[in-house]
């Protein structure tokens, strides 16, 4: 093999994700006159906030060779908790939206402990997690959609004309995680654990410390994802984020992370998740149907999914 086929595939199979993206972009903006247009690409990047926030904490989870099925429930629960604080209980809104914050990293170290310390499986910890973050919720709420103070509710504005705090906001995300993925001890731990825990563990690395880290990290991601929701709908609804888990798992993997651990970025993920919004923009502008749209989508993930294998077997 000639070293420019080689490094051809080597581009391909780290930048798969993002020569997808444009494909894509380039295939929707021929089928569709509409997709180009400002004011439709800005409602892409509005549209993959919430998600890339969630895939971002998810990246670290997944890097380890985790899952985290929680974050969605996580973001409304934290939600939640910042309409109820600020407007039932009365605390002042920067102090509400630090208790948000520390809810969604307090459930995520309940996952950590579960798994690291309770040796339950991440699916099932965070499984449980799903379950309470969301009954919680609607324990809170009482079922109702509160308020979110108004402050919090500018978050859903944008910045001059055209830019929208909500991308402002995925933007900033994305840059921290992406700093403690490649510039930090922690990333560098979340890599080794994924690779192989038992030689990370035997290195040096405190295995279930770094676990409280990682999921500590992905609730408080889920958190800020939460806030970012509420605040476009100027409300915090109980039952938020349904589902969101799926698709930032899915985000995650469409980057170009691997389900056994050891590998993604969050350039990758958010490439994913720009990836998810984007198809479903498009679909939206070609009128099809919301039940093929879910095919579509599943569909996607699963080439995602067998391409990491076969990437895996060195096919």
């Amino acid at each position: 093999m000639s070293s420019s086929v080689f490094l051809r595939r080597s581009w391909l199979a780290e930048n798969g994700a993002l020569a997808a993206l444009v494909v894509l972009v380039v295939a929707l903006s021929l089928l569709s006159s509409d997709f180009l247009s400002v004011t439709n690409l800005l409602n892409v990047g509005v549209q993959a906030a919430v998600t890339a926030i969630l895939a971002f904490g998810s990246t670290f989870v997944i890097v380890t060779g985790g899952i985290d099925l929680s974050v969605g429930s996580v973001a409304a629960l934290s939600a939640i908790v910042l309409a109820w604080t600020a407007s039932v209980a009365g605390l002042p809104w920067p102090l509400a939206t630090v208790v948000s914050l520390a809810v969604g990293v307090a459930c995520g170290l309940v996952n950590a402990a579960l798994i690291a310390y309770g040796k339950l499986p991440p699916f099932i910890a965070t499984l449980a997690m799903l379950g309470i973050a969301r009954g919680l919720a609607l324990v809170i709420s009482q079922g109702s959609p509160i308020a979110m103070p108004d402050a919090v509710s500018h978050l859903g504005d944008t910045i001059g004309t055209y830019l929208p705090v909500p991308v402002v906001v995925m933007v900033v995300m994305g840059g921290i995680a992406a700093v403690i993925l490649n510039r930090t001890y922690a990333g560098r731990a979340m890599y080794a654990i994924g690779g192989n825990e038992e030689a990370a563990r035997l290195s040096g690395i405190k295995v279930s410390r770094q676990k409280l880290i990682t999921y500590a990290l992905s609730g408080g991601f889920a958190a800020v994802a939460g806030i970012v929701l509420a605040s476009r709908l100027a409300s915090a609804q109980p039952q938020a984020a349904a589902g969101y888990e799926l698709d930032a798992i899915a985000a995650v993997v469409i980057g170009g992370a691997s389900l056994s651990g050891g590998k993604g970025r969050a350039l990758g993920t958010f490439v994913g998740a720009l990836i998810l919004a984007v198809l479903r923009n498009g679909l939206n502008l070609l009128s099809v149907s919301a039940f093929w749209q879910q095919v579509v989508i599943g569909v996607v993930i699963a080439l995602a999914v067998l391409v990491d294998t076969l990437r895996r077997r060195g096919m």
